[in-house]
């Protein structure tokens, strides 16, 4: 029976991709709100928890805390061991993971039909009555040790860090969520618990589901499993600004190639020209081998493998990245091509067959996104949270078709600031030291 629980997950778990996609909403008896897709044609769901807040929500000097609680979810509860847990997972044939950013903590499950009342029962306990014990907790903070050592050798996560202490100041935006190793080592199980509070309350859950299940049946469902959490938890981290200026900061590291990640002041999500800017940023730099630098940086001057570029839409704040790597005496050129894009871009704009190549990818490609319950219930729970409407799916292409040549124009003017682009370069770069953009 269990082989055949899996195969079932494994393969038959999926709504098609051109599917459309009926969204309900549904208000629990007990005043919790969770969108579902029903799709009764397979005995299966997946279900999606968000609660805001995130990362950010970490005490004052207790950086880390809400990382290293969330790492423990899956150690125990109530009577189970971590062991235990994990075997009556397994024997469910289900699938519990538990996620932090710096702006929310999710927690994505998958169960059959068949189990629905005992997974729901062992996922409640994971959230409301995790064990947080001693061992397991030196355990999980010897596992974020590992990874806090192992970003110290990894270029990538060095730029990261450096880029986001340069951009956002004093807000927790600016320092990993992970911790450092003597916020880590001073946690007590204490500060876990309150990290717990802190961030499990019903003033910051959103719920999505997708599956064998009705909207009666969702409502029960929801009260049994969340209906017990506190009210509200933690106020909320304020707006952080965008300190960010123009130049290049150089972190010396030994490499032979070099990676940069630059950026500046971006978009929210919530604009009304934040389609406007997805089509422009698809044309600079996000639309892969059809961008602009990945033209003029790769195919014209063999200066890299990739570049490209990405909208940073967070709760709290919002910028506009790329991140380039080339050998350390071909980066500087590298940044000089981008950086004159950058320009060209914001004075030009794009073309109209630009544009209408870019509408084609980003139109085409959103169905893709809809290839199971899984990924529909966490892109409806982000909709929720955005605050876009019930019948955003239906309607978001045709708000892209909407876009006009005159409005990416008008973004990429607005938007683009070459002389405001900082470049945090790891490695040993030839002719770039830390100071104003070269000429």
């Amino acid at each position: 029976m269990r082989i055949f629980s899996v195969l079932v997950i494994s393969f038959l778990t999926v709504l098609p991709a051109q599917a459309e996609v009926k969204i309900q909403e549904v208000i629990s008896p007990g005043g919790i709100t969770a969108w579902l897709v029903e799709e009764p044609s397979i005995p299966f769901m997946a279900l999606e928890l968000r609660f805001r807040g995130g990362g950010s929500l970490d005490r004052p000097g207790k950086r880390g805390a809400l990382n290293l609680m969330t790492g423990l979810l899956e150690e125990g509860a109530g009577d189970l061991d971590s062991r235990g847990f994990a075997r009556a997972v397994e024997d469910l044939a289900a699938s519990f993971s538990y996620n932090l950013n710096s702006d929310s903590l999710s927690v994505s499950v998958r169960f059959l039909s068949e189990s629905r009342d005992d997974a729901v029962a062992l996922l409640r306990s994971s959230i409301v009555d995790p064990n947080l014990n001693e061992t397991d907790i030196e355990r999980v903070r010897g596992q974020v040790f590992a990874g806090l050592l192992s970003d110290t050798t990894d270029p990538d996560a060095i730029v990261g860090a450096a880029f986001n202490r340069m951009t956002f100041g004093d807000h927790p935006y600016a320092t990993d969520l992970s911790g450092t190793n003597e916020s880590v080592a001073a946690l007590t199980r204490e500060d876990l618990i309150n990290a717990h509070g802190d961030i499990f309350a019903k003033d910051r859950l959103y719920v999505g589901a997708v599956g064998d299940i009705t909207p009666a049946e969702l409502g029960i469902l929801v009260d049994e499993l969340l209906g017990g959490l506190p009210e509200t938890g933690a106020s909320q981290t304020q707006a952080a600004e965008v300190t960010i200026e123009g130049g290049v900061t150089v972190v010396d590291f030994d490499t032979p190639q070099s990676v940069a990640l630059f950026g500046h002041k971006g978009i929210g999500l919530e604009d009304p020209d934040y389609f406007a800017a997805t089509i422009l940023n698809h044309v600079l730099g996000g639309g892969s081998f059809e961008s602009r630098l990945m033209n003029e940086v790769r195919e014209k001057r063999g200066l890299t493998y990739g570049v490209s570029t990405f909208l940073v839409p967070r709760d709290h704040a919002a910028t506009y990245q790329g991140q380039v790597a080339s050998a350390n005496d071909r980066i500087a050129e590298a940044i000089l091509v981008i950086r004159d894009e950058w320009s060209k871009a914001a004075e030009k704009g794009v073309t109209l067959e630009e544009l209408r190549n870019a509408k084609t990818y980003i139109t085409g490609a959103y169905p893709l996104r809809f290839d199971g319950n899984a990924p529909i219930a966490r892109i409806m729970v982000g909709m929720q949270m955005i605050g876009f409407p019930i019948d955003y799916i239906a309607t978001r292409n045709d708000r892209v078709e909407a876009v006009t040549l005159e409005d990416v124009n008008r973004v990429a003017a607005e938007l683009l600031d070459a002389d405001g682009l900082q470049f945090v370069v790891v490695g040993k770069p030839v002719g770039l030291t830390t100071g104003p953009l070269p000429e």
